[in-house]
């Protein structure tokens, strides 16, 4: 066998010196063979290193594949690799494996990584919805007893599980909070495209918190970034007007990274700061970030289990399961508005 060929049934037969009908059947256990003869297929095995083409099993046997497929917006972003840290804790203990893939937030993208885990049979098939994507092509597959689960957003086209936070109450809270410190001139830094569930979601709680306090909306006070480099610079352009905010409430953690860094930057340290999402580091920031905290972990967990319901039988109708957000009070949201309303500049 070449040395940079991967090992075949063929060669661990050869090695043996039996059928690769029999190879088959020792690795499958859908056939008799004797003790010494698996004995000698599995010690051939680990010699050449072989690893069986589960794949091409399950298509030939009709079966499912032993993985759950989850299609996720940014690997980078850590919310995202959370929830699949925590899909993956609870899926191992039903021996099931965790395949991953980033659509980029792209409906073509994450259809062709759909397509992909489907033709390898995948047991569950998880997916972060991309604005835009259409998911009724998943309606025969539901039907046929794959369990689909929309994480983070709904999907569109199809009835089918979800799991999501409470994007509007926790945005909400986090603005009220810093109504209840004095501020009236608060900005919205939101996530793109402004058709996203998420930032449609948070833009709401935003909206309702200052209508219950009495401030009317500003869309001046509306901005909106998909980067950190973006997010820094809306942040200068919101703190460059006439009568700029006091504070800032971020839609997401990427947007509050370029938030901070451009407060950081002209040295202001009179504007309070509330973010949707917490952050790596949160509490080494001076002052420290305050937060609406999603809870990532529950999020995954409760993914998982109900898509382990689904492959246990559970035939009862589709659900959306809304995990609470926290605020986490840590010093930035608390800072007080400055008597007027208004900023009063560099310090």
């Amino acid at each position: 066998m070449a040395a940079n060929r991967r090992p075949t049934l063929a060669d661990v037969a050869r090695e043996v010196g039996v059928s690769a009908k029999t190879v088959s059947r020792v690795l499958n256990e859908d056939g008799p063979a004797s003790a010494e003869t698996r004995q000698q297929v599995l010690a051939a095995v680990s010699k050449l290193g072989f690893q069986p083409n589960l794949m091409a099993r399950n298509i030939r046997v009709g079966g499912p594949d032993t993985t759950i497929g989850l299609v996720i917006p940014d690997l980078g972003n850590p919310f995202f690799g959370a929830v699949a840290r925590s899909i993956e804790d609870t899926v191992r203990e039903r021996g099931l494996t965790l395949l991953m893939g980033s659509s980029a937030d792209d409906p073509d993208r994450e259809r062709d990584l759909t397509d992909k885990f489907l033709a390898r049979r995948v047991s569950v098939l998880m997916v972060v919805p991309s604005v835009g994507a259409d998911h009724s092509h998943l309606k025969a597959h539901r039907t046929r007893g794959l369990p689909v689960v929309f994480l983070d957003r709904p999907g569109a086209g199809l009835s089918t599980d979800s799991v999501v936070s409470s994007n509007r109450t926790g945005a909400h809270d986090g603005v009220a909070h810093l109504i209840a410190h004095g501020h009236r001139r608060i900005g919205f830094v939101g996530d793109l495209p402004t058709k996203l569930y998420t930032r449609r979601e948070r833009l709401a709680g935003y909206r309702e918190a200052l209508r219950e306090a009495g401030i009317s909306y500003d869309r001046s006070l509306v901005a909106n970034a998909h980067d950190q480099h973006g997010a820094s610079a809306v942040t200068s352009q919101l703190l460059g007007l006439d009568d700029p905010p006091t504070a800032l409430f971020a839609g997401n953690n990427i947007v509050a990274l370029g938030i901070v860094t451009e407060l950081a930057r002209s040295k202001r340290k009179d504007v309070a700061v509330v973010t949707f999402d917490d952050v790596e580091l949160a509490e080494a920031l001076e002052p420290a970030l305050t937060v609406v905290a999603q809870d990532a972990e529950d999020i995954g967990r409760a993914a998982a289990a109900t898509a382990l319901a689904r492959l246990d039988g559970d035939r009862s109708r589709a659900r959306t399961i809304t995990v609470p957000t926290r605020l986490i009070i840590r010093g930035s949201g608390e800072r007080p508005a400055p008597r007027g309303g208004a900023g009063p500049g560099p310090s």
